[in-house]
């Protein structure tokens, strides 16, 4: 296991090294760059450079190669993708074009919002899909089983940011309810609430986004887990455990179970994911200010070096995540051996 560890490891270096090569420069070639974004700044605030009102003709040489020199773009790509990686090797990620800071303190800032519903998403869709897809497989082909897969389609094909729409609509305004509200992670006064209070606020503002958040989830690993426990029951050791005489939950809680677990954490890797869970539809909507809004604002306004530290960032995440669930693989099937 250890030297399979060791090679995966040595994998990431160029998979993370390809990943950002093809961001890197997919980005750079894109239209609009950040010195065109403030050169229009520079027109409609009328500065003493503009001399028309269109493109690069309306300021200076002089102030133009500031502006390349300013943003690093005084250099050919490649040579600014290898000073990329030089400062990555230190972690440093670069200032935020639009926020003037620390490229990695502008991600941190957002994580509050992502892992507080990438957390609660994880653990919600585990609790409740397994035991359901356990309950689904003992129950299969009773009316149990028949409903509970048809509310999961449902559930399945409604999009997240429409079921958004309609629970504001019916259960946030003055048209039907008014039970939760709008939007944002807690109320206006919280400061003023005492700690359980502030608890109950914040619980009250999560209701209805943990809801879209985690509606498309169940319906995948409930029936995954549900198919594996069907297709272990098959087998002659579960044959023999019922000729001893056992009974059906034991058959299955017992000596089913472990083994239908085996495809079940496939996703367990996907954990990390929660540091960067966002939704930029969900967000809007519930005026949430997390990870998605942030991506889709600094793609916008081609904040290139956010961009990339969030491709870098969820990438080796993804990749570590992989490396987790082989791990998670031998834990639960130690017959499993990757060397």
């Amino acid at each position: 296991m250890g030297k399979y560890l060791f090679r995966r490891l040595l994998l990431m270096v160029p998979t993370l090294l390809g990943i950002t090569l093809v961001v890197f420069f997919i980005i750079n070639l894109a239209p609009g760059s950040p010195i065109e974004q403030q050169l229009q700044a520079l027109q409609f605030s009328g500065s003493a450079d503009a001399q028309s009102t269109r493109g690069e003709a309306t300021v200076t040489k002089e102030v133009l190669d500031a502006l390349k020199k300013q943003y690093g773009f005084d250099k050919p790509v490649h040579i600014r993708y290898w000073i990329w990686l030089k400062n990555i090797a230190t972690l440093d990620f670069g200032e935020s074009f639009t926020y003037e800071e620390d490229v990695l303190d502008v991600i941190i800032s957002k994580f509050p919002v992502s892992l507080q519903f990438g957390l609660m998403s994880f653990i919600l869709s585990y609790l409740i899909s397994i035991p359901l897809g356990v309950l689904k497989a003992i129950k299969h082909g009773s009316k149990f089983d028949y409903l509970s897969s048809f509310l999961l389609f449902v559930a399945y094909s409604i999009p997240g940011f429409m079921l958004a729409i309609l629970l504001i609509v019916f259960l946030s305004g003055d048209s039907f309810l008014d039970i939760f509200p709008v939007g944002g992670l807690y109320s206006d006064f919280y400061d003023e609430m005492t700690w359980w209070q502030q608890i109950l606020d914040r619980i009250h503002h999560f209701i209805l986004p943990l809801i879209c958040f985690t509606i498309g989830s169940y319906t995948q690993l409930t029936l995954l887990m549900k198919n594996s426990i069907l297709d272990e029951v098959k087998k002659d050791y579960v044959r023999t455990a019922r000729a001893k005489g056992l009974e059906e939950k034991v058959v299955y809680l017992k000596h089913a179970l472990r083994n239908a677990l085996i495809p079940i954490v496939t996703g367990i890797g996907g954990f990390l994911s929660i540091f960067f869970a966002g939704s930029l539809l969900l967000e809007k909507i519930f005026q949430l200010d997390g990870i998605g809004l942030l991506g889709f604002n600094s793609i916008l306004s081609r904040d290139y070096n956010v961009i990339m530290g969030l491709v870098f960032i969820q990438s080796l995440l993804m990749l570590i995540g992989n490396i987790i669930s082989d791990i998670a693989y031998v834990i639960v099937d130690p017959r499993i051996d990757f060397n």
